[in-house]
């Protein structure tokens, strides 16, 4: 199964590309790669064992260590507890940073560390269903671990209405004052301008207008840079800290993203991790992908890629309005226009485009979505009618 992360968009699917758009492709069959539990080196054929004791070493040595993660897999939450756990025993002053929490919501993060808030009110408070909306239970084990040891957690990223005037407009059109803080981004490498360049010419909707790409880079941009600033600013005020970083892989991968903005911000003791299921092929470990990967085992293939309408959203006082709709895409065929507001999705308001995005990503194939919209003067009731084979 390929490890995404997932750009921020004005569509109604978020854009995810993988490790393997990041890596070497290989046109051979796939062989497994390592055992499971073991630490690999990325490159060469086959990848080198990594001894645990020397690299945990390497580690505890760094100013920050970044682990990359598929939201949805419990493995990879798994290992990221196991890593804390025996980074906290080599350095006591350790501090976790979140991509899943924006900034305003650290004075939230610190009272759960402090012990003044229950599981629930810690959720509720941090707004994680409508924000990030994955199982919780796959994070609070991490979560439960920082209170337990009083380590910080810090709120990493920004609010998501800024990503998506960022990817609508580009980052010059935003002002200053609206910028939540965060600095001009260092310009990409051109590797990782060519692997988003991939990303967008595989999605025809983007491809509205010249600048898209520009704006669509921005975003990407501005999330990578959100979440160093974030690093740095802890180091900063605490300069004997190590932090570690929970975040998608794919802002890391191949020291883009994450480790280029870091690096521009003086935070040159980096170390980048990910993990690795077992059955994929050694021949896409490229070198440099990450400083060391874990062996994970097989992933279960998933059933396809999720739902998608195929349009284009920004927000409206009464809900999510559709800019455009992509021709031939299940809105076109249910009947729905650019100007067009969804009030309702499944008998509730949509939150905001996430929260929109992830209502269609949970429908089975096969099912129906009713939708109520405001056209006009107007209210409608529509229904999106899934396919059986998404």
């Amino acid at each position: 199964m390929p490890r995404n992360f997932c750009l921020p968009a004005v569509l109604l699917s978020t854009i995810c590309f993988s490790a393997a758009a990041l890596a070497t492709p290989s046109a051979e069959p796939a062989a497994t790669c390592g055992e499971v539990g073991q630490w690999l080196k990325p490159g060469g054929e086959p990848a080198s064992p990594y001894a645990a004791p020397a690299l945990l070493g390497q580690l505890a040595a760094q100013q920050v260590v970044l682990l990359g993660e598929t939201h949805d897999r419990a493995d990879d939450h798994r290992w990221q507890l196991d890593v804390l756990s025996a980074l906290q025993r080599q350095r006591a002053d350790l501090a976790i940073g979140f991509e899943m929490f924006p900034r305003r919501l650290q004075p939230v993060l610190d009272r759960w560390v402090a012990g003044e808030l229950s599981e629930a009110a810690f959720l509720e408070q941090a707004e994680w269903k409508k924000i990030w909306g994955y199982d919780a239970e796959l994070y609070l084990p991490l979560f439960r671990f920082a209170r337990e040891h009083r380590l910080p957690m810090l709120a990493l990223n920004v609010d998501r209405k800024l990503v998506q005037q960022v990817s609508a407009r580009g980052w010059d059109a935003v002002p200053e004052s609206e910028r939540q803080g965060v600095s001009r981004p260092t310009p990409p490498g051109t590797d990782y301008r060519a692997a988003l360049k991939d990303v967008f010419d595989s999605h025809a909707e983007l491809q509205k207008d010249a600048g898209r790409f520009d704006y669509f880079v921005d975003a990407q941009l501005l999330w990578d840079r959100a979440m160093a600033e974030g690093i740095a600013a802890h180091l900063q005020r605490r300069p004997q800290d190590l932090v570690v970083g929970i975040l998608g892989s794919g802002h890391i991968q191949n020291g883009y993203g994450v480790p280029h903005q870091l690096k521009s911000l003086g935070v040159t003791r980096q170390a980048s991790l990910m993990t690795w299921p077992r059955d994929h092929s050694c021949k896409t470990l490229s070198a440099g992908l990450a400083d060391a990967v874990f062996v994970i085992p097989p992933q279960p293939e998933t059933s396809g890629p999720p739902p998608r309408l195929g349009v284009r959203l920004e927000m409206a006082s009464d809900g999510v309005r559709i800019e455009g709709v992509m021709q031939g895409s299940l809105a076109e065929q249910t009947g729905l226009k650019a100007g067009d507001v969804v009030i309702q999705a499944a008998g509730r308001k949509p939150g905001d485009i996430q929260d929109m995005i992830r209502t269609v990503q949970r429908q089975p194939a096969g099912t129906w979505l009713p939708l109520q919209i405001r056209r006009g003067t107007e209210t409608l009731e529509m229904v999106v009618r899934f396919p059986a084979q998404p």
